[in-house]
């Protein structure tokens, strides 16, 4: 039967399996005032020169423009793992050139340092980088007044399930045109990012209120985003597994790139088995309807947790139900939130009613087990037949 992509907000179908959305106790939590807070563990580096643009187009999984404008992107391995996510701003120097400014998690991974990795390419075009995470902060900015969302539409691959946004704008730019500053198009509701000169803070901290960086995670977790060397390990990570085609990062159509044969190739061929969802971590005897709003008082939960499927057992069945093979692996969290690679046949079980996602967690050498459901992000698109 043929399969396209449509927006999540359209009524289900009574033949569709019940897609499960964010449980209303946790709509509470997602923060409507306008907020700033400082996105830790990012380094920057500035790239300039008459090739940069060509030079980027070569080496980032989206298609760069030959005048500078800011996206979001990725660097992938040549086998078509993902090595970094990053952010692309522009940046106007005081003779007037025009140059980017890339911003990325620095924390130590498999990847060889950026910086390197980015001079291992430029052989003799006539481009130049450096490091300049001593000059900038990182700084996310959300729920302003009169934010404006872009309306986007879908690409998709009928045979592999992946989708990309179209962007329903004709003049205008999706992820905007200030240097230093982009629009954080990855999710509706995520506001924008800017640099600000080291120890500053954004001017919109005189209206907003100052949060703390953990407050900008659970923004992403809410909004299902993944992001850095914690969601989207180096070396290890897929693209369209970590949902950089939802969220505008990959482009299927421009030129070489590298990592582009095996993208490409899934795209049109393969199928993705697995896909980044948010979760909420909660006791198991506690449906996801019925589970209260996460507090402070939840333990801490490290990433790289074994997420497992648990079959339910049929009324009148003896036989044990064989249990679902492969297991999830939970990333980032914070306070009983989290997001996690989770596989999505156990997904579309889960959303029949056939099997459960269970979490085993060791405290003062006690293994105590935590009932974890997932919901799909509203923005996402959804396959209807």
């Amino acid at each position: 039967m043929r399969q396209s992509f449509m927006a999540a907000r359209r009524p289900l179908h009574d033949e569709d399996i019940e897609i499960l959305l964010m449980p209303p106790p946790l709509q509470g939590l997602i923060q409507k005032i306008p907020t700033v807070a400082r996105i830790p563990h990012r380094s920057v580096l500035s790239l300039a020169g008459s090739q940069a643009p060509e030079f980027l187009n070569g080496i980032l999984s989206t298609l760069v423009h030959s005048s500078p404008r800011p996206f979001y992107s990725a660097f992938l391995h040549a086998q078509g793992r993902v090595l970094y996510d990053v952010f692309v701003y522009t940046r106007t120097n005081p003779a007037g050139q025009r140059g980017y400014l890339i911003d990325y998690d620095s924390r130590p991974s498999e990847a060889p340092p950026l910086l390197d990795l980015i001079k291992r390419y430029i052989l003799r075009s006539r481009v130049k980088v450096r490091d300049v995470s001593d000059e900038y902060d990182v700084w996310g900015v959300w729920g302003s007044p009169g934010e404006e969302e872009v309306e986007r539409h879908w690409k998709w691959a009928e045979s592999s399930g992946v989708a990309e946004p179209a962007w329903n704008t004709v003049d205008e730019w999706p992820w905007g045109s200030q240097d230093e500053m982009i629009r954080d198009q990855r999710a509706p509701g995520m506001g924008k990012r800017l640099l600000v000169r080291k120890g500053d803070r954004p001017p919109d901290a005189s209206s907003h209120d100052l949060a703390t960086s953990d407050a900008y995670t659970l923004h992403r977790i809410l909004r299902g985003v993944p992001e850095g060397s914690t969601d989207i390990p180096a070396m290890q990570a897929f693209p369209m597994d970590s949902n950089l085609d939802f969220m505008g990062g990959l482009d299927f159509r421009k030129g070489c790139y590298v990592g582009q044969e095996l993208t490409v190739r899934t795209y049109h061929t393969g199928i993705i088995r697995k896909r980044i969802m948010p979760v909420v971590i909660h006791p198991p005897d506690s449906s996801p309807p019925k589970v209260v709003a996460p507090s402070q008082n939840l333990p801490s939960f490290a990433s790289g947790l074994d997420i497992r499927g648990v079959a339910n057992q049929p009324t009148g069945h003896d036989n044990p139900t064989p249990r679902p093979r492969g297991n999830g692996k939970l990333l980032s969290s914070s306070n009983g939130l989290g997001l996690a690679l989770l596989r999505l046949e156990q997904v579309e079980a889960a959303e029949q009613g056939k099997l459960a996602f269970s979490m085993d967690v060791e405290t003062d050498g006690t293994k105590v087990s935590w009932g974890v459901s997932h919901w799909r992000p509203d923005w996402w698109p959804r396959r209807v037949e």
